[in-house]
């Protein structure tokens, strides 16, 4: 395959996020239903999307969504920056998103997980059959990954985050995550090659 997974192209034929209903409003942080419910409509695209990227299945959406919202209403009330709200929940839906990898690696080191993945899925609708298959490839390879080094290969190279912002979402250091990256690219280049 020639096409590369990292470079400046990087996977941008990756299904883009949902925008936000008006993403220039600050929300009102409240865990009363009127102000809720409107918050929960707003971000949910945004956490799906995130969570798509990170997982790869879209069975375990709406899962995944409902946790991080039950998460979110316990702890709203302690976010006094509305302005940190999106930061907030995207540092919930990666810490969600590496519990539910790690129980999916668990249940397939034990054979109990024999859900396969659809990784075409994620491919956005201007992709080639050329980068379809190299991201499935690429997922594949990351389904054998540590769920850390995964998200944190994803958050930097599909998501396409800083690398303060990976330490933060991930909870690593910077240093961490730089070890973290060059591991998951050896990989990932290991496996192209016998491509």
């Amino acid at each position: 395959m020639t096409v590369q997974p990292h470079g400046p192209a990087r996977l941008r034929v990756v299904r883009a996020a949902a925008p936000a209903a008006d993403p220039n409003s600050a929300p009102v942080l409240s865990s009363e239903p009127e102000h809720f419910d409107p918050l929960y409509r707003r971000f949910a695209p945004y956490v799906a999307s995130i969570a798509m990227r990170l997982l790869g299945r879209d069975a375990e959406l709406d899962d995944l969504v409902q946790d991080v919202f039950v998460e979110v209403l316990r702890g709203i009330g302690r976010l006094r920056e509305p302005a940190a709200f999106k930061g907030w929940l995207a540092q919930i839906t990666v810490r969600t998103a590496m519990r539910r990898l790690r129980q999916r690696n668990l249940r397939r080191a034990l054979h109990l997980d024999s859900a396969t993945s659809d990784y075409d899925a994620l491919a956005g609708p201007e992709a080639t059959p050329d980068q379809r298959a190299l991201i499935a490839t690429i997922y594949r390879v990351l389904d054998r990954l540590p769920a850390q080094t995964r998200v944190i290969w994803i958050l930097r190279h599909v998501l396409e985050e800083p690398l303060p912002s990976v330490a933060d979402l991930s909870g690593c250091s910077q240093s961490t995550v730089q070890r973290r990256l060059l591991d998951a690219q050896a990989v990932i280049d290991r496996e192209l090659a016998h491509e």
